[in-house]
C-alpha cells in the first residue's frame, strides 16, 4: 500500500493489506503479537494471538454479513514482516463496547457518511491490550508505519474514521503524539495484592462489605447443586454444548443475535481450551448456568455469561468471586471483569482507565469530537475518584495505594 522511511533510514517500511490472517500466518503474526510465548509460556494478552483471531474468522463470527470486514495490516521491513494489526472496516458499531454511536448519528445528520469506518480491534472483546502489534527489535518503526498504514487506508477510500479500542495507555501516548485523539473511558478490574486465598482478600474489606460478600457467596453455594472449574483438557464438548444454550440467551436478550457463532466454541475446544477456564454450575445432573474467562501471563479476562435457571447471587458467584479465586490459585495479578456495571465496585472490582484511539477525516467534525472527550475525559477522571472512595475497601488501605 504504501511505504515509511525506517528509525534509521536505511530502509522503508512497506504496509499491505490483506483479507484473511492465514495470508500472513501463525508465525509471522504471534512474532509480532506475542513473542513472549517464545519462553514457552502464556501470552500477555490471549486475543491478538493468531489462534484467537483465526477462530473468529474460520467460525465466521467476523467476515460476510458480520459488519467485521477483516483488512489486516501487515508491515514489512526488507520482506520481514515487522508488525501486524487486527483491522476491520465496519457497516456499524456493535460489538466494540467504546461507544460511537452519537458520533454516528450526527455525521449522518449533517449529511456525512459515516459508515464503513476503520476499526484496530479485537472484535467482541473489551478487554485492554496492544493493537499495533510490533515485533520487539522494531518497535518505534514498526507502530508509526501501523498507525499512517491505518490513516492513508481510510484516506485512499474516503472512510470517514479510524478506531483504535482498548489500547494501552503507552499507545494512547505514542498514537496522541502521531495526531490521533485519545479517548477515555472505564472499567473495573480486580487487583491481586498477593492474597493467600480468598479470605485475605475479605480480610481487607470493610466490615459491611466483607459480611456482605460473605452473605451472597453462601446464597449462591447453596443453590441446590455443584459448581466446577475448568481449564485445558478438562474442558469437554459436553461443557460446549451446555454453554452454547447459555450464551444464546444471554446474547439475545443483549444484543438481539448473538456475537459468535456455535462453530467458535468448536474451534475453541480444538485451540484455545488451554487460554480458557469456564466455570459451570449443575444442578440435578444438568448444567444450568456458566462463566467463560480467558487467561493471559498475568491476567483472568471475564468474558461471558448465561444461565438457564435463575438462582439468587449465582451470577456473582460464578462470573466474579470464582474469578478472584481462579487468580489467586493461578498467580495472575488482575481479573478484568468486562465492559460497564457499577455493581462490580462493591464486590471488590474498583474502577480503572482504559484507553482508544480515534482519526476522524473531516477537520470540523474532528475539533467537535476533540472538544467532547476533553470533557468526556474530566468526567471519568473526575468519576474514578469519586467511586473509588466509595469502594469496599477499608479506607486505611486505600489512603496506603494512593
Amino acid at each position: 500500500m504504501n511505504t515509511q522511511p525506517s528509525d534509521n533510514g536505511q530502509h522503508e517500511v512497506e504496509i499491505s493489506v490483506v483479507p484473511k490472517i492465514s495470508d500472513i500466518g501463525p508465525r509471522d503474526w504471534d512474532a509480532c503479537a506475542c513473542p513472549e510465548e517464545a519462553d514457552g509460556g502464556r501470552p500477555h494478552d490471549p486475543f491478538t494471538t493468531y489462534r484467537f483471531l483465526s477462530a473468529l474468522e474460520l467460525s465466521g463470527s467476523v467476515g460476510a454479513g458480520t459488519g467485521w470486514r477483516p483488512q489486516y495490516l501487515v508491515a514489512r521491513m526488507a520482506g520481514q514482516v515487522i508488525g501486524v494489526a487486527p483491522l476491520y472496516a465496519k457497516s456499524h458499531s456493535q460489538g466494540e463496547y467504546i461507544f460511537d454511536h452519537n458520533w454516528a448519528h450526527a455525521y449522518e445528520r449533517a449529511g456525512g457518511r459515516y459508515y464503513p469506518k476503520l476499526q484496530v480491534a479485537v472484535p467482541h472483546t473489551p478487554a485492554t491490550g496492544r493493537r499495533f502489534l510490533v515485533h520487539p527489535d522494531f518497535a518505534e518503526a514498526g507502530f508509526s508505519a501501523l498507525v499512517q498504514g491505518a490513516v492513508q487506508l481510510a484516506q485512499n477510500n474516503r472512510i470517514s474514521s479510524v478506531h483504535v479500542t482498548f489500547c494501552t495507555a503507552d499507545e494512547a501516548k505514542f498514537g496522541k503524539n502521531m495526531g490521533l485523539m485519545p479517548r477515555v473511558t472505564q472499567q473495573f478490574h480486580w487487583l491481586n495484592d498477593a492474597y493467600a486465598g480468598f479470605d485475605g482478600f475479605l480480610a481487607t474489606l470493610s466490615s459491611r462489605k466483607r459480611k456482605n460478600i460473605r452473605k451472597e457467596r453462601t446464597q449462591a453455594q447453596g443453590f441446590g447443586g455443584e459448581i466446577v472449574r475448568l481449564t485445558g483438557d478438562q474442558i469437554q464438548p459436553e461443557h460446549w454444548d451446555a454453554f452454547w444454550v447459555f450464551y444464546q440467551d444471554t446474547g439475545a436478550r443483549k444484543w438481539g443475535t448473538p456475537y459468535l457463532t456455535r462453530a467458535f466454541f468448536d474451534l475453541a475446544q480444538e485451540t484455545l481450551r488451554d487460554d480458557m477456564v469456564l466455570v459451570l454450575a449443575k444442578r440435578d445432573g444438568q448444567w444450568v448456568a456458566g462463566a467463560l474467562n480467558f487467561m493471559g501471563r498475568d491476567v483472568l479476562y471475564g468474558r461471558y455469561w448465561g444461565c438457564i435457571e435463575q438462582h439468587p447471587c449465582l451470577h456473582f458467584e460464578l462470573c466474579y468471586y470464582q474469578a478472584i479465586d481462579a487468580a489467586i490459585d493461578y498467580g495472575l495479578g488482575r481479573v478484568e471483569a468486562g465492559a460497564q456495571g457499577q455493581h462490580k465496585l462493591a464486590r471488590g472490582y474498583l474502577p480503572t482507565q482504559t484507553h482508544s484511539l480515534h482519526w476522524v477525516a473531516d477537520e470540523g467534525f474532528a475539533n467537535a469530537i476533540g472538544d467532547y472527550l476533553e470533557a468526556e475525559r474530566e468526567a471519568i477522571e473526575e468519576g474514578i475518584e469519586i467511586l473509588t472512595d466509595y469502594g469496599p475497601f477499608k479506607k486505611v488501605q486505600i489512603e496506603e495505594q494512593e
